[in-house]
């Protein structure tokens, strides 16, 4: 199966492939710098954990979901199995810095707030959970301060390295692709902090996994990882939902070997992706841009043009969830205008048969520490 295969290659041979690919071998050089930077980040974690920086706690249930890497280790579905656990049984509030909005301070999103004003995750989460207040702020502190009064929880994406708040549960997640390559802080590395910074998380997931995970595997993530014995460890995979057109409306649409994607990403790693979509459809033909890349008229209309001239019988466009929230504006939509562009969304699959624990431990918490307004 090519699952095992792409295991057997994360885990044996990718530290080999970071140490000697050539881009890898030049960030290499930037090891005095990551060094420094790993210093300043020791210095700070610990002017949190004796006092000296102030740390904030909170009465009512905030649950931090985070990673130690730059980029994308499925924090966005994580938080949305959160939501909806919860959000029939609480009044419940997600908080985001909104990377790469053009706004400051405390914004509670709209159904019509766009990515430009909150960014592309709450907008996507908003688009999702009509009913559930979707909040950003880059300080969190503050955030919660003016969300707590109405609100029962806080979930809080991406917020591993924001001390200011003390949350009172904390996952962590771990690409499984990333896991077994050298953890080197910036700039050699990927990392935002030291790899021991994982033992200030009250729950570890190891994510993307293939679904034939083997024993040895989940053993080797195991001895990398190290938990305490207070850290309960668990693994999950991208669980890839039906096709939904740009409104987020179900389609009957239908990817075969006959079908050409031309696939519009603007994510950390779409890898996964592309593999996915490669064994439903022959040709993927992959538009890439950098994590949270806004879209220009430019991108899209070479992207048009390329489907446009594509001699294919059977061909769409596909892009991510959080993709579609920057493909909202008015004058990208005029060029997208007659084109069969479908969005992908994925979700979290906890393997094992953990699903119940995983479950039981987040509505533990917030049954034990929710304070009823």
């Amino acid at each position: 199966m090519p699952h095992a295969q792409s295991a057997k290659i994360s885990t044996g041979s990718l530290a080999i492939i970071y140490l000697y690919h050539p881009m890898r071998y030049l960030r290499l050089l930037l090891l005095p710098f990551s060094l420094i930077y790993g210093l300043v980040v020791v210095i700070r974690n610990w002017l949190y954990d004796a006092g000296l920086f102030k740390s904030r706690g909170f009465d009512i249930p905030v649950i931090s979901i985070g990673n130690l890497e730059v980029g994308g280790a499925g924090k966005s579905p994580m938080t949305e199995h959160i939501v909806r656990l919860l959000k029939d049984e609480v009044k419940l509030a997600t908080l985001s810095r909104g990377y790469g909005r053009q706004t400051k301070g405390f914004i509670e999103a709209l159904a019509s707030s766009t990515a430009a004003e909150i960014g592309d995750e709450p907008s996507q989460f908003k688009q999702k959970f009509p009913d559930i207040t979707v909040a950003v702020c880059e300080d969190r502190v503050a955030g919660i301060e003016w969300l707590k009064t109405n609100h029962e929880v806080v979930v809080m994406d991406d917020a591993f390295q924001h001390r200011a708040v003390k949350p009172g549960l904390s996952i962590l997640l771990f690409d499984y692709r990333n896991l077994q390559l050298p953890q080197i802080v910036l700039p050699a590395g990927n990392l935002r902090e030291p790899f021991s910074g994982r033992w200030r998380a009250d729950i570890m997931v190891v994510t993307k996994c293939p679904e034939t995970i083997t024993e040895a595997d989940m053993t080797r993530c195991y001895h990398k990882l190290t938990p305490l014995s207070t850290q309960p460890l668990f693994f999950s995979a991208i669980s890839y939902q039906p096709l939904l057109t740009l409104y987020g409306e179900q389609t009957d649409v239908a990817i075969d070997g006959d079908t050409t994607i031309f696939l519009l990403t603007g994510i950390a790693n779409p890898a996964p992706l592309v593999k996915y979509l490669e064994e439903l459809g022959p040709s993927v033909i992959h538009h890439k841009y950098p994590d949270h890349h806004p879209f220009t008229p430019k991108n899209i209309l070479k992207l048009a043009d390329d489907f446009k001239t594509c001699k294919a019988e059977k061909k769409i466009i596909i892009t991510t969830e959080k993709d579609a929230q920057r493909l909202g504006l008015q004058h990208l939509q005029m060029i997208l205008n007659g084109l069969p562009v479908l969005v992908q969304p994925i979700g979290i699959k906890l393997l094992n048969n953990a699903q119940d624990a995983f479950d039981h431990l987040i509505t533990t918490y917030v049954r034990e520490h929710i304070q009823h307004h």
